[in-house]
């Protein structure tokens, strides 16, 4: 079976640059989960209460996912990165989540964040990855961090 590494970054793609650079340690595919809207700048401010993320965090709103992981059944083993939102994954990485069907893969969360703590991220991920279960999640600034043993 194979390894999959799925990640979403934002505006300064810390989480890309884990992401591919661990995919390459690991010999891994790799899926970047983009919303079918991009995000601007000004979308990512949440201090500012109308902002694009608050919007979306707040009214639990679904994020379209610009794409599809082809033969997503071929893999047995997914790392989902993102940066941490709010104490959880972003609204457009459990929409991810929810398009495909997760029975019998492990299923491991690192995020990249420098304000935020892991927190409960792997039980409210877990939500959305139907059939799954989430085995972990780490808060990591490199690749070299994230677990391999999972």
């Amino acid at each position: 079976m194979k390894t999959l590494v799925a990640f979403f970054s934002a505006e300064f793609g810390n989480t890309a640059k884990v992401a591919k650079d661990f995919a390459e340690i690991i010999g891994a595919d790799i899926f970047e989960i983009v919303p079918e809207k991009p995000y601007t700048q000004g979308d990512l401010k949440y201090m500012n209460p109308l902002a694009r993320c608050n919007r979306e965090h707040f009214a639990k709103k679904r994020v379209p996912v610009a794409g599809k992981v082809r033969n997503f059944d071929e893999y047995d083993t997914v790392y989902i990165g993102f940066p941490i939102w709010y104490g959880c994954a972003p609204n457009v990485v459990n929409t991810f989540c929810e398009g495909y069907d997760w029975k019998g893969k492990k299923v491991y969360a690192f995020a990249t964040s420098g304000g935020s703590g892991i927190g409960k991220t792997a039980e409210k991920l877990q939500l959305y990855v139907y059939g799954g279960p989430v085995v972990g999640a780490s808060l990591v600034h490199s690749a070299s961090e994230i677990p391999t043993q999972i």
